[in-house]
């Protein structure tokens, strides 16, 4: 076990948000912004950002690291453009009270269409289609998981043609 692998996640939270250079073994660099350390196997998570190009991340694990150099701490766009690559901005968009309007709309019209629904979870916000797909918050298709494909396509689909709707 290497250095960068004893250290704990309060020392890795330092390294958010901050350009680092980190020396791998093999004497490979690798230079980004640090995105998140996952705290199991100690992977550093980089974004970089070249010229012209949307961006791209890269995973330098936790095993292969020598040594991490701070070269520039985020100012407060990169801090966000950084943060919606985590979040991205459709799921920022909105407030407790529009995704509570959104789950009631949506638990309203599936019930008028005869599908089983109910609410889960601690707060209630995920919503439970017969006991066998689930429907996160912002309550899209995007959102549904399930076990089941072929339920998980269906209901999918019908969420696609009730948004449309709307």
């Amino acid at each position: 076990m290497n250095d960068w692998q004893r250290k704990s996640p309060l020392d890795w939270e330092t390294y958010l948000n901050k350009l680092v250079k980190v020396v791998a073994v093999e004497k490979h660099d690798y230079e980004g912004w640090v995105l998140t350390v996952d705290p199991v196997s100690a992977t550093i998570v980089l974004a970089t950002f070249p010229e012209n190009e949307k961006g791209s991340i890269s995973f330098v694990m936790g095993h292969a690291v020598q040594k991490v150099e701070i070269l520039q701490e985020a100012d407060e766009d990169m801090e966000q453009r950084l943060a919606r690559i985590i979040v991205p901005e459709e799921s920022q968009a909105y407030s407790p009270e529009e995704l509570e309007r959104r789950k009631k709309d949506l638990k309203t019209w599936l019930e008028t269409n005869h599908i089983p629904v109910g609410e889960q979870g601690e707060q209630g916000r995920t919503l439970s289609v017969a006991g066998v797909l689930t429907i996160e918050p912002p309550y899209g298709p995007e959102q549904c998981s399930s076990a089941n494909e072929i339920i998980l396509a269906r209901v999918q689909g019908l969420l696609q043609g009730y948004l449309g709707q709307q």
